[in-house]
């Protein structure tokens, strides 16, 4: 479908919920943002009319603030209401750092996808001084020094700091359930590339998608390559999951994300997306075209300004998933020079 034919990206709701407030943005659908310590400082939450009760779209982060935003929801708008269950979309700490905390003060069960589930029990876990060895040398293959452990010490600290052990039993969400929710039935669907498996939920009657991080009006979110897996393409599973959206939801689409404001739009924010990833990848192989570069002197071009430790993680991890994108498309190549890797435009 031409670009032109895309509904323009336009916001319904041009307020925010204030803190321990919400917004009804659909029968019986209310929305809710609790605080992040980062420059994105907010994550959405949702709540669904379920029976005599409300099951809740993600949980926020571990930290006081957060804490004290629920309890605000807690006892205002959401007073002597019931809470049925807790959906959450995927595995980063701001949609379920507080599941474990929910599921003990609220006696919620848990739903989410298995990826999710197992993926955010992993990084809970202590790990050896061999995996941390492992984790500092792809730092330092891509061009971090001494600074390369103070990385790995920052994802693996900031993870169990901001994630609370979840619930030891869950629910698992697939691609293709269908899930029932008050008198609504959803359909799940899943997609990669900012997540592993992350859960987003369709329902076809009322034309509405909960998008998680998936699709955001403004801002791509983070595509990345960690240690555990350095030879991953995110950004390849990513835009094919953006092109999966737009052949497969309709033009007029009410989208409500994880970030940021609901909108219409979806099929013209996904070809802005795809856009976006293309740029970045041409970016990199004109960085390349003359002499090889390492990622860390890559991240420097794709992201110029000063960056703090936990913004330099984002930057790095998402300049090697353009990389290897590339590598996947054999317009770049790699090679390993006094134990460094450099990237050259083939």
């Amino acid at each position: 479908m031409p670009q032109s034919s895309h509904r323009p990206i336009t916001h319904p709701f041009s307020d925010v919920p204030e803190d321990g407030a919400l917004i009804e943005v659909a029968d019986g659908i209310f929305w809710a943002r609790l605080p992040l310590p980062f420059q994105l400082n907010h994550v959405n939450i949702y709540f669904i009319e379920d029976g005599d009760g409300f099951a809740v779209l993600d949980t926020g982060i571990n930290t006081a603030k957060c804490k004290q935003s629920w309890a605000k929801l807690l006892a205002g708008p959401l007073q002597g209401k019931r809470l049925t269950r807790m959906i959450v979309t995927h595995h980063h700490p701001d949609h379920i750092g507080l599941a474990g905390w929910l599921a003990k003060d609220q006696g919620l069960p848990l739903l989410t996808t298995a990826t999710a589930y197992l993926q955010a029990n992993a990084l809970l876990q202590d790990h050896s001084d061999q995996v941390l060895d492992v984790h500092a040398g792809f730092f330092k293959s891509h061009g971090l020094g001494p600074e390369a452990m103070q990385m790995v010490e920052m994802l693996n600290l900031d993870y169990k700091r901001s994630v609370l052990p979840l619930p030891l039993t869950y629910l698992r969400l697939m691609q293709g359930d269908t899930l029932k929710i008050g008198q609504r039935r959803f359909q799940v669907l899943t997609a990669d590339g900012h997540a592993p498996e992350q859960a987003m939920l369709y329902l076809p009657d009322e034309n509405l998608l909960f998008a998680a991080d998936q699709v955001l009006a403004r801002i791509s979110p983070n595509i990345g390559v960690f240690p555990d897996s350095p030879d991953a393409d995110p950004l390849g599973h990513y835009l094919r999951a953006l092109r999966q959206i737009m052949a497969g939801l309709p033009d007029d689409t009410f989208v409500l994300p994880g970030h940021e404001l609901p909108f219409y739009g979806l099929p013209r924010r996904c070809s802005e997306l795809v856009a976006h990833h293309d740029d970045r990848c041409l970016e990199v192989l004109q960085a390349c075209a003359d002499t090889g570069k390492t990622t860390l002197e890559l991240t420097h071009i794709l992201f110029p300004r000063a960056l703090d430790v936990h913004q330099m993680g984002f930057a790095f991890t998402e300049t090697l998933a353009h990389a290897n994108r590339l590598l996947r498309r054999g317009t770049l190549r790699a090679a390993m020079q006094a134990g460094v890797q450099r990237f050259e435009t083939v």
